[in-house]
C-alpha cells in the first residue's frame, strides 16, 4: 500500500510542478496569460513588495510559517525513510555452529518456502516473502487454495512442514509467519 501511496503522491506533485512551471515558462516567453493567472506579463515579479511585507507585523505569522515548514520537512523525511527502507530481506544469517556463520540469499529461502507450500495438497499457488532483520526474519506467505480444501488443515501442514523445514534448514530459533489464504474461484461452465 505504501508503494501505491508513494506513486500517487509523486504523480500529483509532479503534475502540479509541471503545470505551474510550464505556465510560468509560457508567460515568461511572452504568451498571454488567462485573466485569473498570477502574472500579467513577462516583466511581472513573482511577489510584489506589498505581498512580501503584508503579514510581517502580525504576531502569529512567523510561528505559523515555521510550524508549517517544520511539518513539511517532517513529512518529507518520513516519506524518504519509508521509500528507502528495504521491504524484502536480502540475506538471512545462518548459524553454522562454529561461530563464523553464513549468509543465505533471502530470495532462495523464499523460493524454497513457496515451492514447498505450493506442493501441499489443495494449494493452487503459493507466494512467500521474507521481512525483518537478517538474524530474525519473518515470513509472509500467501496461499491460493482450491475450493474443496479445509484452510485449517492446510495451515497446520504449512506450519508443521514447510515453515518448520525452512526454520530448521536456516538454523533459526523461530520463523514467525503471517499467512493469508484465498480460495480460488472457478468460472461456471455451461453444460449442454
Amino acid at each position: 500500500m505504501l508503494r501505491t501511496v508513494n506513486r500517487v503522491l509523486v504523480g500529483i506533485v509532479g503534475l502540479v510542478l509541471l503545470a505551474v512551471g510550464g505556465a510560468v515558462l509560457a508567460v515568461g516567453l511572452g504568451a498571454s496569460p488567462p485573466s485569473w493567472w498570477l502574472h500579467d506579463s513577462r516583466h511581472d515579479v513573482l511577489l510584489t513588495t506589498a505581498e512580501r511585507t503584508r503579514w510581517r507585523d502580525e504576531a502569529w505569522w512567523w510561528p505559523a510559517v515555521i510550524a508549517g515548514l517544520a511539518l513539511l520537512v517532517l513529512l518529507l523525511l518520513w516519506w524518504l525513510a519509508a521509500d528507502l527502507r528495504r521491504r524484502r530481506l536480502g540475506e538471512v544469517l545462518v548459524d553454522t555452529g562454529d561461530g563464523a556463520g553464513a549468509l543465505l540469499r533471502g530470495r532462495a529461502l523464499e523460493g524454497v518456502l513457496a515451492g514447498e507450500a505450493g506442493r501441499l495438497d489443495g494449494v493452487a499457488h503459493a507466494h512467500a516473502r521474507l521481512t525483518g532483520r537478517s538474524d530474525a526474519p519473518a515470513a509472509q506467505v500467501r496461499l491460493l487454495l482450491e475450493p474443496h480444501v479445509d484452510p485449517a488443515t492446510t495451515l497446520n501442514r504449512l506450519t508443521t512442514e514447510a515453515l518448520a523445514h525452512a526454520r530448521d534448514s536456516a538454523a533459526l530459533r523461530a520463523l514467525p509467519a503471517t499467512v493469508r489464504m484465498k480460495s480460488a474461484k472457478h468460472k461456471a461452465e455451461r453444460v449442454s
